[in-house]
């Protein structure tokens, strides 16, 4: 390596090539022993580095200079990559991404879980790469993040903002013109509500001193031309709730769903307040492989509708139904795989821990004719006990799709004492299914594997491992 150039107390790491991807999507280098994440760095860039965090074995760092550009890189489409805190890995071509989700893949379940992942499949894409999701969540703000193009006419600049949190500034919200996530209506409806709000004098919210009308804006668009639209207020007058309301009704008659909430808690979870139907149903439908899903304002449902349909039909292969199975689906949340898989089952049993996601869950059932579901809100290790078992039976297959931190020990414990055939282990965070399979491979041998990508661009991806009991 080059000798270090110093500048002040400012470390330049000169000439380093990135040679891969960490799993939090920086580009990693070495320097001597040291091991250095570089932000927005390709695999195979040749780059200068400014260091801006110095550890024992590893430092973390920013591109100072870019001598020699990788083959993998690509343009960014979006105005607003480098500073929103979403699609960090736009700057790198589709193909490569892919590549490196799936290898990421592989080093967790190999260094944590010591499971051999040579017949591991090829990752599945997502056929769309932009506009994919189905929801999005800003946040309305009177201290918008300027950039160094701002600093320069910071005087009579307008400081409110509707957008997104920046990295590490909660306080500070990056205001959004154009985002690629979600397609239309949904920009021209948030540019609308902020273009309203300041027009018509509602105060954007305070996000230390927890003051003013506006807090956050939810949209919710379904495959099927449904959208749901949720402001959420705090301090407002209810004539500025009803003025802001009247106007997205008359502007914007394709909303299927207008509804409001009042928050004025110190934090911005809705799941504990009431929500207020302006006009229109208090939910919208989402459709896939003939089912009909309801979803409200607090329902849970993958963001990816057209990647969610392919990875629940992955699931189901994994599963292997022959017809007579009785599932257990853990963490069910609005029974979507519960109710996929319900007419190739003799009978299917969601536990979930949110009981108005189990209240979705059923009426789902309802709504699509289903009769062999049964759910259940509760603690997963609470709810999962042996006397429930011994009430609904042994399961022949159990389907868990646990939240990022994977399941409870004590979720692990039982489903090793249950003993199914085969456990089909859905996880974004590879990291976590892996600590889990550590313990379940005692009992368990990995039949197959395969990661989905549900969210280009990101540096997150979905990963499904069927598990098959030992004889």
């Amino acid at each position: 390596m080059s000798r270090n150039k110093r500048s002040g107390t400012v470390t330049i790491l000169p000439e380093l090539q990135i040679i891969d991807i960490a799993e939090e999507g920086k580009g990693v280098a070495k320097a001597d022993e040291l091991v250095v994440f570089v932000d927005k760095a390709v695999p195979g860039d040749i780059v200068d580095v400014k260091v801006v965090k110095k550890k024992k074995n590893f430092a973390e760092a920013v591109i100072e200079k870019l001598h020699t550009a990788s083959d993998l890189r690509t343009d960014p489409f979006c105005a607003h990559f480098g500073t929103c805190g979403g699609c960090k890995w736009q700057h790198m071509q589709y193909d490569a991404q892919l590549h490196f989700k799936q290898k990421n893949v592989e080093a967790a379940l190999q260094r944590l879980a010591k499971i051999d992942t040579s017949g591991m499949e090829p990752i599945l894409g997502s056929a769309e790469n932009k506009y994919y999701r189905n929801k999005l969540e800003y946040t309305f703000s009177n201290k918008r993040w300027l950039d160094q193009g701002d600093m320069d006419g910071v005087e009579g600049l307008e400081m409110n903002a509707l957008g997104f949190h920046v990295p590490l500034r909660f306080d500070k919200i990056l205001d959004i013109n154009h985002c690629y996530l979600q397609a239309e209506p949904s920009n021209t409806i948030r540019n609308h509500v902020r273009a309203y709000a300041l027009q018509n004098g509602l105060s954007f919210y305070d996000l230390r001193n927890h003051e003013g009308d506006l807090r956050n804006l939810i949209i919710r668009t379904s495959s099927n031309g449904e959208v749901m639209i949720v402001v959420v207020f705090a301090y407002a007058e209810q004539e500025k709730v009803d003025g802001l309301m009247a106007d997205l009704q008359q502007n914007f008659p394709e909303i299927t769903s207008l509804m409001y909430i009042m928050n004025q808690k110190k934090n911005d979870t809705i799941f504990d307040q009431e929500v207020i139907t302006y006009a229109g149903r208090d939910y919208i439908f989402e459709e896939m492989n003939g089912l009909k899903f309801k979803i409200g304002a607090k329902s849970f449902y993958q963001t990816n509708s057209l990647q969610a349909h392919e990875l629940y039909k992955i699931t189901k292969e994994f599963a292997g139904f022959k017809g007579d199975e009785l599932v257990y689906d853990l963490y069910t949340g609005a029974g979507t795989i519960a109710n996929f898989v319900a007419d190739s089952v003799r009978q299917v049993v969601g536990v979930e821990y949110v009981p108005t996601a189990i209240e979705d869950a059923k009426f789902n059932s309802q709504l699509n004719g289903i009769n062999n579901t049964l759910f259940y809100a509760g603690d997963m290790k609470d709810i999962l006990t042996r006397d429930f078992i011994a009430e609904h039976g042994k399961p022949d297959v159990v389907i868990t799709d646990p939240p990022r931190a994977g399941m409870h020990a004590d979720v692990v414990e039982r489903l090793m004492e249950m003993e199914a055939e085969k456990i089909v282990y859905v996880s974004c965070n590879a990291a976590t299914q892996a600590r889990d399979l550590a313990i379940l491979k005692e009992k368990y041998e990995v039949s197959r594997i395969k990661p989905v990508d549900m969210f280009p661009h990101t540096q997150h991806v979905e990963n499904v491992v069927l598990l098959t009991l030992i004889k």
